[in-house]
């Protein structure tokens, strides 16, 4: 993997048991006792075991936890923004002490989708960590709400992990771990990588940040989030089929690589920012775009406060750089894509849908300006919400 950025804290962590020692780890973890996960711990779960959350080897202990509360590094020093913890619900890791082998069961299906060797278990400060992580305490914030049911007290310790959520098997073309993406960037020749996260289909303006990103570097890594979202969100799959069109269509292929990763997210707008910057470094990127808002969510944080908080840490402690972007839209007077850097023109000559309005639009079968998005990325997305509609 000459050339490419190091994974961050310098080595990639692998906890996944091979495939073809899973099913007799399975009978082994059947004698354990069960620790139910919540839907994120199961993704955090995953992003552990496949090494995208490297250098964690398993869920928080409370050393690393308060100092990553406090101010977002590991109790080793290296940066780290936002804990990674297992909170049971209260009764169900009754008894359950240090040393101690455990079987980690997602709540929804029942399913062993892991081991941990407990080495810690610890009360925390629910409200000190909303206020620290999220910037706010308000249990209308999704992130908040999940902080807020968990149990009272966190287990820690490494983890071995023998499920992948069926993500591998929902996206057998574009799921992709840390070590394969490094292989696919170093195959193409690629060193310097742009990584563009996201959580919804790609319209004009998304379009145009990856490609003014592509201008600097060898490549762009479109990665989108597959694990849940909130309620409204548009499903995975197809966003899928918007991705695939786009690309088809309008960008180079021998420049852009897309691939899925399973993370729940926390929409915890500037520290998250920071998590995904980690991520996408020990995926092999080089460079993060951070545009408007970033893993924000309502009106919690400040339009560009997820850029800003990069410019807080020290020299050296990620070597992954953000690439900044203003707010951009199509301009009828420019006759062209543009931001408040580059075009003087008033609002009124501005094209900007609202994620609700366009919502809207789709359900009715009006079809939105070919200046907001694509001809072929708005058929997609109008046959979904049709079909929601008849449901």
């Amino acid at each position: 993997m000459h050339g490419l950025v190091p994974p961050h804290g310098g080595e990639l962590v692998d906890r996944l048991v091979p495939d073809g020692e899973r099913a007799e780890r399975r009978r082994e973890a059947a004698a354990l006792p069960k620790v139910p996960l919540s839907s994120r711990e199961v993704s955090d779960l995953i992003m552990i075991g496949m090494g995208a959350f490297s250098p964690l080897a398993g869920f928080m202990g409370e050393a690393d936890y308060r100092r990553v509360v406090a101010d977002m590094h590991l109790a080793n020093g290296v940066m780290w923004p936002v804990p990674i913890t297992l909170a049971p619900p209260n009764g169900s890791a009754d008894g359950i002490g240090e040393g101690e082998h455990v079987a980690l069961v997602d709540a929804e299906t029942d399913e062993v989708v892991g081991t941990m060797l407990v080495t810690g278990r610890y009360a925390y400060d629910r409200q000190r960590e909303a206020v620290n992580v999220f910037r706010t305490a308000d249990e209308q914030h999704p992130g908040v709400a999940k902080v807020y049911a968990q149990g009272d007290t966190c287990l820690a310790g490494d983890v071995m992990v023998l499920s992948e959520g069926g993500y591998p098997e929902r996206f057998p073309n574009e799921y992709a771990r840390p070590p394969e993406t490094r292989k696919i960037f170093s195959d193409l020749g690629w060193k310097t990588v742009v990584a563009f996260q996201t959580r919804n289909p790609l319209h004009r303006s998304h379009e145009y940040l990856t490609k003014v990103a592509l201008e600097i570097a060898d490549g762009l890594f479109i990665h989108p989030i597959v694990g849940a979202l909130k309620e409204g969100d548009i499903p995975a799959e197809t966003r899928q089929k918007c991705y695939d069109v786009l690309l088809e269509h309008y960008y180079p292929k021998d420049r852009v690589v897309l691939k899925v990763y399973p993370m729940e997210m926390r929409y915890g707008g500037p520290r998250e920012a920071l998590l995904h910057a980690i991520i996408r470094q020990n995926f092999g990127c080089s460079h993060l775009c951070v545009g408007r808002d970033h893993a924000g969510v309502g009106s919690y944080y400040g339009p560009f406060d997820a850029q800003t908080i990069f410019d807080e840490l020290a020299p050296g402690e990620l070597h992954l750089q953000p690439l900044k972007f203003e707010n951009t839209y199509y301009c009828k007077r420019c006759m062209g894509m543009a931001s408040i850097k580059t075009c003087p023109h008033d609002k009124e000559h501005h094209v900007f849908i609202s994620g609700t309005r366009l919502r809207e639009m789709l359900a009715q079968g009006d079809m939105p300006p070919v200046e907001f998005s694509r001809p072929e990325v708005i058929e997609v997305l109008m046959e979904y919400y049709q079909t929601e509609g008849e449901r």
